[in-house]
């Protein structure tokens, strides 16, 4: 499909961070208003009440030029998988399913994954790209039910939502004039730019920002990051870039350990420093490939040091 430079696009999940791991539907709709596209979702409101109803989205796919799906079910404490499985695969196959049968002026659809559906857990250094996927979890879920890990949950949904998306094109390739592409972001940390009632309601990975920043002892840990403003800009890329389409691109800055962002965070910042440089000796055993995301997508990353200097002065805005 050619790059889609100028128009309008459905955001699903607009009135959301960024759903897995804190997405950034709200940052994806500034990026794509600051582009020069029209947005539907947040400035002209599509109401759709529930995303897992059949044509649920079939008025709202109507007009629109290109497709962001953002909406996903993202939380740690689901009981039955079926709670986080079944919103998660139904709400991406149903939107799919609106494009195809009303979305005649669709080109591109774009949907946020996450590096869950990537990652594989083990004892020895690995560097995954995007042919990589994880097989671990989904078996975990299969074979423990309710008793599986909370992690193994939330992936699974990723994992089975994003491979129904991949299905669905294989399937209908023929009868669709519009490509697919997906992005897989790990934790997705930054600023918020829309109003938190509190700290208590921030979302999963923001509230783990906050906690390694406030509480003594929770800076322990690390993982894999990218900036929620790089990743809202990687969503307008995907939509300008002609070679981008047809593409699985993982989004990701690099790895970390919370002390490294209480050693990133500014000086006189009044958060805690923990054990300051405490983080230099951990082996990062997990990393991803982000070259196709450079190279595809032109995408250069905010630094770990311009992340918390705008999450600190974020969260002092906000008398945090």
């Amino acid at each position: 499909m050619p790059a889609i430079t100028s128009g309008k696009v459905l955001v699903s999940g607009a009135n959301g961070y960024i759903a897995p791991n804190a997405r950034p539907a709200f940052w994806v709709v500034r990026a794509l208003l600051e582009e020069g596209f029209s947005v539907r979702g947040a400035f002209e409101l599509a109401v759709v009440p529930d995303i897992m109803q059949d044509g649920a989205l079939d008025e709202a796919v109507k007009g629109v030029d290109a497709i962001e799906h953002t909406a996903s079910p993202c939380h740690f404490h689901a009981d039955d998988p079926a709670e986080l499985l079944e919103p998660a695969i139904r709400g991406t196959v149903g939107i799919l399913e609106s494009a195809r049968k009303y979305g005649t002026a669709v080109k591109r659809v774009v949907v946020t994954s996450s590096c869950a559906a990537v990652m594989t857990v083990s004892d020895q250094p690995q560097f995954l790209s995007e042919v990589s996927w994880n097989d671990q979890s989904p078996r975990e879920v299969e074979e423990k039910g309710r008793a599986a890990s909370a992690e193994a949950k939330y992936n699974t949904s990723k994992i089975l939502a994003e491979r129904a998306a991949w299905d669905f094109v294989a399937k209908h390739g023929a009868e669709i004039g519009w490509d697919l592409v997906v992005l897989n972001p790990p934790l997705v940390l930054g600023p918020m730019i829309h109003a938190v009632a509190s700290v208590d309601t921030l979302n999963h990975s923001a509230h783990m920002m906050y906690n390694a920043l406030t509480t003594p002892g929770a800076a322990g840990g690390g993982g894999r990051w990218t900036d929620v403003r790089d990743l809202a800009l990687a969503h307008v890329r995907a939509l300008q870039r002609e070679p981008a389409g047809g593409e699985r691109i993982i989004v990701a800055a690099g790895a970390f350990t919370w002390q490294d962002w209480l050693d990133a965070a500014p000086p006189a910042s009044r958060y805690q420093k923990g054990t300051p440089g405490a983080g230099k000796d951990h082996v990062h055993l997990l990393r991803y490939d982000n070259g196709k995301s450079v190279r595809v997508l032109g995408m250069e990353y905010h630094s770990m040091a311009d992340t918390a200097e705008a999450v600190v002065a974020d969260y002092e805005a906000r008398g945090w």
